[in-house]
């Protein structure tokens, strides 16, 4: 019987390793038609699963109390998995290296719960190779087993686009890959289970870590070339919204937009690409020059909210400035590289004093990684200027008369990152206003 079947009539179990953006939702799929073990090196986190509440928003809470999921931080319950998926992060170092940290340790721990007959699929954002020179080595050693004898590999990078509720795990096209036919095949089936979009079946698995890498890698690019845009524009007086209006109205313009690029996908993938290239000999033009770019945006948000203060005759040292929203994307409460902070610094450095509001974004998080409290919108009063850095849903609902009482004087300076206001009418009631 193929592993597949046998874990379609649940006799063999799968194993989630790491219970995060990615991990959690796959986890909870699979757990409608199979029997699943989660597994996360957080007990804190898992304590909280284990108490009813979705820490990651994705799946909520309700359908991961009825849930038949197994969540457990204890490895030796990987030892009755046949069917293991690595879903855990792959960050890049303070030098912008790639941080293969995490991925090693999920491969040390799956190999050393390893059994014959089992295949290992990782799902996280890796450079072409990674999979079969790095992290096969290491299950080896771990088990004592012999991949392509005792146990099998594939690779199926994540899609899933946290804070969508359109684009889910489900309803995006799967990427999949194996190191063999049977492997492939066994991994396609069992994948095909859950995603209703179906399966892309790649044609090894350095084709599908290089389609993964890429994709991010095209869409930085694209949000690049639309803040350079964005820069030109504002130096000539120009509306970077209107001028992408109006160039929008030709059939085969990319709906791209000038932005914050922040993340542990988008903001850090290229960087994978890039590595690997410098590896080989080849210094990379197009995709550096655009992530330069797009790492310089907080710094460029700053130095202009710093610009118009002064232009409403303010003093810089002492000034008062609250930002709305910290996450690295709206309506989703991770706050992994969020470029928000840049613009926090920056101004920090002017001796400008910040509040934070931001009622999506997890708080210790916040703390443990930037030393950021928010604090509740009531408290956001007598700001010289505000900044709307995401655009949240429960920031769409205040309006320009409503955040008109958060200042403190007649020249309120409003810096509206994404656009979420009407410049005429921010204009019309004498804001200073000002957008990428």
């Amino acid at each position: 019987m193929s592993l597949y079947n046998a874990i379609k009539n649940r006799q063999e179990k799968i194993a989630v390793i790491g219970l995060g953006y990615v991990g959690m939702p796959l986890a909870v799929s699979f757990a409608k038609i199979a029997d699943v073990v989660g597994f996360d090196i957080s007990k804190e986190k898992v304590q909280q699963y284990l108490n009813g509440i979705d820490v990651t928003k994705e799946v909520g809470n309700e359908a991961l109390r009825d849930s038949t999921l197994e969540i457990t931080s204890e490895e030796r319950f990987l030892r009755d998995c046949k069917f293991h998926i690595v879903s855990v992060p792959t960050p890049i170092n303070h030098d912008k290296t790639p941080d293969l940290g995490p991925v090693k340790g999920a491969s040390k721990t799956v190999g050393r719960n390893l059994t014959k007959g089992s295949i290992v699929v990782f799902e996280s954002t890796v450079y072409p190779g990674v999979t079969e020179d790095i992290c096969v080595p290491i299950l080896e050693k771990e088990s004592g087993l012999k991949c392509g004898v005792d146990f099998k590999v594939g690779y199926s990078p994540e899609r899933i686009n946290p804070g969508d509720k359109v684009h889910r795990l489900e309803t995006i096209v799967k990427v999949v890959s194996g190191m063999d036919e049977e492997s492939l095949e066994d991994i396609a089936r069992v994948y095909e289970l859950v995603i209703e979009a179906g399966v892309h079946r790649a044609e090894s698995i350095k084709v599908a870590e290089a389609a993964k890498v890429i994709e991010n890698s095209q869409r930085d690019i694209n949000i690049a070339f639309m803040n350079e845009l964005s820069i030109i524009f504002n130096k000539m007086g120009i509306d970077t919204n209107a001028v992408l209006k109006a160039a929008g109205t030709k059939w085969n313009f990319l709906n791209f937009s000038p932005g914050l690029v922040g993340g542990h996908c988008i903001g850090v993938d290229p960087y994978y690409l890039t590595y690997k290239a410098e590896e080989m000999g080849y210094h990379s033009q197009i995709i550096l020059s655009g992530r330069k770019i797009n790492d310089d945006m907080g710094k460029y948000v700053a130095e202009n909210t710093v610009k118009n203060l002064i232009k409403a005759d303010k003093q810089i040292k002492g000034a008062k400035v609250a930002i709305f929203g910290v996450t690295f994307k709206e309506n989703c409460p991770d706050v992994r590289n969020t470029k928000v902070v840049d613009i926090i610094n920056e101004l920090e450095e002017y001796g400008i004093e910040i509040k934070v509001i931001d009622p999506l974004a997890v708080k210790e998080d916040l703390w443990n990684e930037y030393r950021i409290n928010p604090v509740n919108i009531e408290e956001v009063r007598e700001m010289d200027a505000l900044i709307f850095a995401v655009p949240h849903e429960e920031f769409k609902s205040i309006g320009l008369d409503e955040i008109k009482k958060m200042y403190w004087n007649h020249k309120p300076v409003l810096i509206d990152v994404k656009g979420m206001f009407s410049r005429d009418e921010a204009e019309k009631l004498n804001y200073l206003y000002w957008r990428l």
